[in-house]
């Protein structure tokens, strides 16, 4: 038998303490494409949820209906404008090309709107109005989606990321996709299990690499080796940078049947999340310190990597903060690079003086100089101009083809500073190489990002240090006012505040 299955991804991480929000050309920034034809072109066979919902549909002679795929950068809350427009493509194609047999979406879990504060919550409850209560639906989430129990309650099958660098999106969306056609085929009846924990944030940001996430995927891979029943099972960490009532971590086994057994495999997920809440790995670097390191550095022929963990745009950081770059010039560094500086006017000065021009521009800090430092007055050469255009080809993205915007690299010093006009965070060697940087070959390589840059730098580097910029998403929770999350909650309130989980 052929299902007809509707597609569609709509996705943000949102920072609801960044004061930028994110509207429809954002989106257009990142990755944005409609219908089939489009969707098909540009991200069949890249690393991507999208790519994994058209494995499965040539797996199983499904009849596609693409209809959106929309990915815009993490910032402030979304518009009412982006997500009616979005949502509105997604709900639109159920309307004109219904009824489906089942519907498979790629959603972030933590989006924040100017007027929803669990928009996948509310574009489900669209869903279902169309689609009724009894279609089933898969979605793929980030590992960092804030899950609450609205959701759980209208999703037949949840597959969050397994990893964090994520590096899984197609094969996350082509095991959603094949449960899917178990439950149209009548062969599974999925349901969904799910837990949390009064945390604002859990198992270590969800670090893949290290524990507490290591012991926990192999419990959650044991459970599902011992009952073939246990379809399958998310640990999210959640994102806490959502100031929310269902911010935090969750664990949801997606079961065949309403067994309590599944229920409990949650609970006692989330209980070891709850015991390793105090766990941190990252050691936070002052910028100072970070820049010492570099300066006396034994470099031999892999570099140093320097991650500004708090101005990653990743996790709705401006990307513009300056005091990693302050310190590092102030520490007389050479043979290094930085990147990337988000700052459009910077940018296209730069471009418009021409490779070659010597000049003195302002850079970063111009959103909010409170978060990472004011701009700096800085006098250097002009070594690179482009269009800001490139194609991934690492571990996390390969195939998806992504642009910084008008981008010009600027030596001061001995720093080459990427500085560009679209906000995005540096996961991929590519960011660099496409624009005349070649981080193999540097001393040091400061970058922003938490986590995601491992996938493809770790390995080139000699070493890695993480600093603390001051930007907004710095480590440092004492910098923000929570008002809307559940009270009490780790670890904005003391232990004493909590009755045993």
């Amino acid at each position: 038998m052929t299902f007809r299955v509707l597609t569609g991804q709509f996705m943000h991480e949102t920072n609801t303490f960044a004061a930028v929000k994110t509207d429809i050309a954002a989106f257009g920034r990142m990755i944005r494409h409609r219908g089939a034809d489009e969707i098909e072109a540009h991200l069949a066979g890249t690393n991507t949820e999208m790519a994994g919902y058209i494995d499965a549909a040539a797996e199983h002679g499904w009849e596609p209906v693409h209809t959106v795929a929309a990915v815009a950068n993490p910032l402030g809350p979304v518009t009412d404008e982006a997500f009616e427009h979005f949502s509105g493509l997604i709900l639109d194609g159920l309307v004109e090309n219904g009824p489906v047999d089942g519907i498979a979406l790629a959603l972030h879990g933590a989006m924040v709107t100017e007027s929803h504060e669990d928009a996948e919550t509310e574009l489900l409850r669209r869903v279902r109005a169309v689609a009724g209560p009894d279609t089933p639906v898969c979605c793929t989430l980030d590992l960092h989606a804030n899950v609450g129990p609205a959701f759980a309650g209208m999703v037949q099958i949840v597959c969050s990321y397994l990893t964090y660098p994520h590096i899984d999106m197609r094969a996350r969306a082509r095991r959603a996709g094949d449960l899917l056609q178990r439950a149209m085929a009548g062969e599974i009846r999925p349901r969904l299990a799910y837990a949390r924990r009064p945390m604002l944030q859990g198992a270590d940001g969800g670090r893949t690499d290290v524990e507490p996430m290591i012991g926990l995927g192999k419990k959650a891979d044991a459970f599902m080796a011992a009952d073939p029943r246990v379809l399958d099972i998310s640990i999210n960490a959640g994102f806490g940078q959502s100031d929310i009532p269902d911010v935090g971590p969750s664990a949801i086994v997606t079961g065949d049947g309403d067994d309590p057994s599944f229920q409990a495999i949650a609970e006692e997920l989330m209980d070891d999340i709850w015991t390793a809440r105090d766990v941190v790995n990252n050691v936070y670097l002052g910028v100072g310190e970070a820049a010492a390191i570099a300066r006396d550095f034994n470099y031999k022929d892999k570099p140093l990597v320097i991650a500004d963990y708090a101005d990653n745009p990743g996790a709705g950081a401006y990307g513009d903060a300056t005091n990693l770059l302050a310190a590092m010039l102030d520490a007389d560094l050479d043979n290094a690079c930085f990147g990337a500086l988000y700052d459009p006017a910077a940018a296209a000065d730069l471009a418009g003086a021409g490779v070659g021009a010597r000049m003195t521009a302002p850079l970063g800090g111009k959103t909010d100089p409170r978060f990472g430092g004011p701009p700096l007055p800085l006098t250097g050469d002009v070594v690179s101009v482009t269009d800001g255009v490139m194609t991934f080809d690492g571990p996390m993205m390969a195939g998806v083809t992504k642009s910084f915007g008008p981008t010009a690299v600027f030596r001061v010093k001995g720093v080459e500073i990427l500085v560009v006009s679209n906000l995005m965070q540096i996961i991929d060697l590519r960011q660099f190489l496409a624009h005349g940087i070649d981080p193999r070959a540097r001393k040091t390589v400061a970058l922003k990002s938490m986590q995601h840059f491992r996938a493809a730098y770790e390995p080139l580097a000699e070493r890695v240090v993480v600093c603390d910029s001051g930007g907004l998403a710095t480590p440092d929770l004492t910098r923000f006012a929570y008002a809307k999350v559940r009270r009490p909650l780790h670890p904005l309130d003391p232990d004493a505040a909590f009755a045993a989980p």
